[in-house]
């Protein structure tokens, strides 16, 4: 960090392509920005658990403690998160989470404006509306206080590729949230219109860990 008076310089590292080959580097850099603000707490998406294990590696040893995100139950098909890497992860003092999906509740309320909200945050990039997402889902879980400041860990597809800094809210405090700082991110994402749901990849190219949570 640069500072210039009432103002400071930071770096963000961009990504030319998306998901799973940017996941290390995101990490390290998560783990770095971590360390330079002082933060103890990440807010990380995972699916399959394949991302949560990685990181669980990486951030040992550093005073770093996690709240995974997996789908929430009935989201699509079953639970993909292993029941066993649950408890593996809270031995080492993280937390997973299951709550509701809050940009995908169209159908419950019967208006699209949760999928316009994703949609809007698409242009920055997949992973930035992901982030947004389960800060609310972390916060509204008692994983993290409002006003707390964490960084979020996102991806696009698989793996991780976005990465923020973040003052947590409440759902029922939106404006509350406040994004601080982008750490990473692709330069450019895929995005669809609100209220269509992505096609899925065929079942022969379909990999482990595949971040559906941050589609």
């Amino acid at each position: 960090m640069k500072e210039k008076g009432a103002y400071f310089e930071e770096k963000i590292t961009y990504f030319e392509t998306v998901g799973l080959e940017n996941t290390e580097e995101t990490l390290r850099l998560a783990a770095e920005r971590a360390r330079a603000r002082g933060i103890t707490k990440i807010v990380l998406a995972s699916t399959r658990g394949d991302t949560a294990r990685l990181a669980a590696e990486r951030f040992a040893d550093t005073g770093i403690k996690m709240v995974v995100i997996p789908h929430q139950y009935g989201f699509i098909g079953e639970q993909k998160f292993p029941m066993a890497l649950v408890s593996e992860l809270e031995q080492k003092g993280h937390r997973v989470h299951f709550g509701t999906m809050l940009f995908h509740t169209d159908g419950f309320y019967g208006m699209t404006t949760p999928s316009v909200m994703a949609t809007l945050l698409r242009t920055l990039c997949q992973g930035m509306k992901v982030c947004v997402e389960i800060i609310l889902m972390a916060t509204d879980g008692g994983c993290v206080a409002a006003g707390e400041k964490v960084i979020a860990v996102t991806g696009t597809g698989r793996g991780a590729d976005t990465a923020v800094v973040a003052i947590a809210a409440p759902s029922t405090k939106l404006s509350e949230l406040h994004i601080t700082e982008i750490i990473c991110k692709p330069l450019e994402t895929k995005s669809w219109p609100a209220g269509v749901r992505p096609p899925r990849p065929p079942a022969e190219i379909v990999r482990p860990d595949s971040e559906s949570q941050q589609v």
